[in-house]
């Protein structure tokens, strides 16, 4: 079992990753004309509105704990598509708007980090493992929910550049989408772990090859 001190820091960003993530998609829906999120009371930073105890804490504690990439989410956020200005591509705008967030939570962190030093440190103290957990929480959210699969955000993007056929299969699978990714997680999750963390180191790199 991790240092209780340390499982609640990691608590704390977890929270505080996904419901900027949420509330970045309400923000965006609301500029392109959808007002349904504000009246749903989705446009607010009280984690009430946002959590899912589920897949807000218990799966990236879990994670956490186990040692492998932390991903997660927290309720969706309400989008009438038919209010959005650009229909599709505005509500794939929206679904964009989500894990953009995220990476730029990890890249400001990054870049804290980076230059203060914190991030180079030999000693690897308490301010060091909250910059790394931010950046490497947040690239978590950012590729998990760019998965193409609804009701994921990635499935969004998809949906808007695909043809018809494709976007009635998305249509007709949603309702059981996160019990497919849970399924696939379960079956391959050797295989998706490795994704995640190649993924996530990959853009780290990024990030270090952008400051140098």
């Amino acid at each position: 079992m991790r240092d209780p001190l340390y499982l609640i820091i990691v608590i704390v960003i977890i929270l505080v990753s996904v419901i900027l993530h949420e509330l970045s998609h309400g923000v965006v829906a609301f500029l392109l004309g959808d007002r349904t999120a504000k009246e749903a009371g989705r446009l607010t930073l009280n984690p009430l509105k946002h959590i899912d105890p589920f897949m807000s804490i218990l799966v990236p504690v879990i994670l956490y704990l186990l040692n492998a990439p932390v991903f997660g989410g927290a309720k969706p956020v309400p989008i009438n598509s038919h209010n959005l200005k650009w229909r599709e591509w505005g509500l794939a705008l929206v679904a964009l708007a989500g894990p953009f967030t995220n990476f730029l939570l990890a890249f400001i962190a990054f870049l804290i980090g980076y230059f203060s030093g914190i991030l180079q440190s030999v000693e690897a103290g308490l301010s060091q493992f909250i910059f790394a957990e931010i950046i490497y929480i947040n690239l978590g959210f950012m590729l998990f929910n760019l998965i193409p699969i609804p009701p994921l955000d990635g499935s969004r993007v998809l949906y808007a550049i695909s043809p018809d056929f494709i976007r009635n299969f998305l249509s007709s699978v949603e309702r059981y989408g996160f019990i497919i990714v849970y399924i696939l997680i379960f079956l391959f999750s050797d295989i998706f772990s490795n994704l995640m963390a190649n993924g996530m180191n990959g853009i780290l790199q990024l990030f270090y090859n952008l400051i140098q």
